[in-house]
């Protein structure tokens, strides 16, 4: 699902987020990147959804290389893609509705589909009586799964998720966890850039370090 050989990148400023970095992760695996800020976790998952594109190296994201993708096509290659920022990115002057519905009005979807996914998207992150709030409204951790919902509205094959935790307390982060965890046993191939290491001690997943701009395996915590 998505493959990194010998990816990298360098901004104008001359900085090198990414330097030889090789990874591959398989359809329905769940996997963290760590290390510390600056390693270019972000980088790395822009590189992912066509935000930013490599320097060098390639890119397939299942089994497309995205370097071959013109800028007209991105918006149709990202569909199959949800992204979770940290700062959630909500609009505050529409609804939670209306937020989550936002990747699907570029699609070819009918308004009822799109309804019902958007219904469908809230209630698995058990939000759905919220769906005419404001999302300024809510709580951080409801604002989070608003955005979780939004991503997953499409029904993506891959969803990334940039420090999805990043904001919130310990029990909210386990069990925002916990709902990618759920996305993940039906199917969906999730990556998670994270440095709350004590949190990804308690799940047993995959995990990749960024170190100097490469991809290292981390050995598999006990208990797996």
């Amino acid at each position: 699902m998505i493959r990194f050989k010998n990816v990298g990148k360098r901004y104008a400023s001359g900085r090198e987020a990414l330097s030889g970095a090789s990874f591959h992760l398989e359809k329905g695996d769940m996997a963290f990147i760590t290390g510390p800020s600056g390693a270019g976790k972000s980088t790395l998952l822009k590189l992912i959804a066509l935000i930013e594109r490599p320097t060098r190296g390639t890119v397939l994201i299942d089994n497309q290389n995205t370097s071959r993708i013109p800028r007209r096509r991105i918006p149709y290659f990202r569909r199959k893609i949800g992204i979770v920022f940290q700062d959630h990115k909500l609009l505050g002057d529409r609804n939670v509705f209306d937020n989550v519905a936002l990747p699907l009005l570029i699609g070819p979807l009918r308004h009822r589909e799109i309804s019902r996914r958007v219904r469908a998207a809230l209630d698995q992150v058990s939000l759905l009586e919220y769906e005419k709030s404001s999302p300024l409204s809510l709580s951080t951790g409801e604002q989070q799964r608003v955005g979780i919902a939004r991503a997953i509205a499409s029904r993506p094959a891959l969803v990334i998720a940039d420090e999805p935790t990043g904001n919130l307390d310990p029990d909210l982060s386990l069990e925002i966890m916990r709902l990618f965890e759920r996305f993940n046993q039906v199917g969906v191939t999730i990556l998670i850039a994270t440095h709350d290491i004590e949190l990804i001690d308690k799940l047993h997943y995959r995990r990749l370090r960024l170190d100097q701009g490469r991809v290292v395996e981390m050995p598999q915590p006990h208990g797996h």
